[in-house]
């Protein structure tokens, strides 16, 4: 078992750091490897909160509707991303639809079974831990942009959100299939606008059509500009 453990760990070292979907493949945690097809309903608001979910692949929207039915987008989540994690602080119920935007595979982790690879793993809880705490941080600045910032600027940071601008082991690219609607109800705008200014950024190079849209790294001077 020792030897076991020891292999499963040295498969989930990669350059120095620690890798999730390494670990979680070799390590015995017990889970489900689940495959969603695009707009498949992986979990609805409301039913019981029991696992915890690990994205291999593909892409997820998580979203809330009201009691009067409106329905708002809380984020949109990618390779290497948590969700689900509200049932180990307790949460019973799911607070939010989760929703695959492409097809997708996923770890689907039990509450009890990660309860305990969290306490025995010390990398894979760093990791967690920082998950948690830079979703914290991305809830603060979604809230400060949206109060403060412009529609484009707001426009432009979803964009390089979307993309993982800065992730070095997930460099930004093509961004994931969405749409102007999708991005209109993000920041709380309407598509009309949306439309104008990705259609002012592609005549400025910030973005571009080839197969998808391709997210140039000056975009991020629109979210610099005062």
């Amino acid at each position: 078992m020792k030897r076991r453990r020891r292999k499963s760990q040295s498969v989930a070292l990669k350059r120095g750091e620690f890798d999730a979907r390494a670990f979680l493949d070799s390590a015995g945690v017990s889970r489900k490897v689940r495959q969603f097809k695009s707009a498949d309903i992986i979990f609805t608001q409301g039913t019981p909160a029991e696992t915890v979910m690990y994205i291999q692949a593909g892409g997820v929207k998580i979203t809330a509707v009201s009691e009067a039915g409106k329905e708002a987008i809380i984020t949109i989540l990618g390779p290497g991303d948590f969700f689900g994690e509200g049932c180990l602080a307790g949460q019973a119920l799911r607070m939010g639809n989760a929703t695959a935007t492409t097809p997708s595979t996923v770890l689907v982790i039990a509450k009890k079974e990660m309860q305990n690879v969290l306490h025995q793993q010390h990398d894979l809880s760093d990791l967690f831990i920082n998950f948690v705490l830079r979703r914290n941080i991305r809830v603060e600045e979604d809230l400060i942009d949206r109060l403060f910032n412009s529609t484009e600027k707001r426009l432009a940071r979803t964009l390089l959100l979307l993309a993982r601008y800065g992730k070095q082991d997930q460099p930004h690219s093509v961004l994931p299939k969405v749409s102007q609607e999708t991005l209109a109800e993000m920041i709380g705008t309407t598509r009309t606008r949306v439309n104008l200014f990705m259609n002012k950024f592609r005549k400025l190079g910030f973005i571009r059509y080839n197969g998808g849209v391709q997210i140039d790294p000056s975009l991020l001077s629109v979210v610099l500009h005062d």
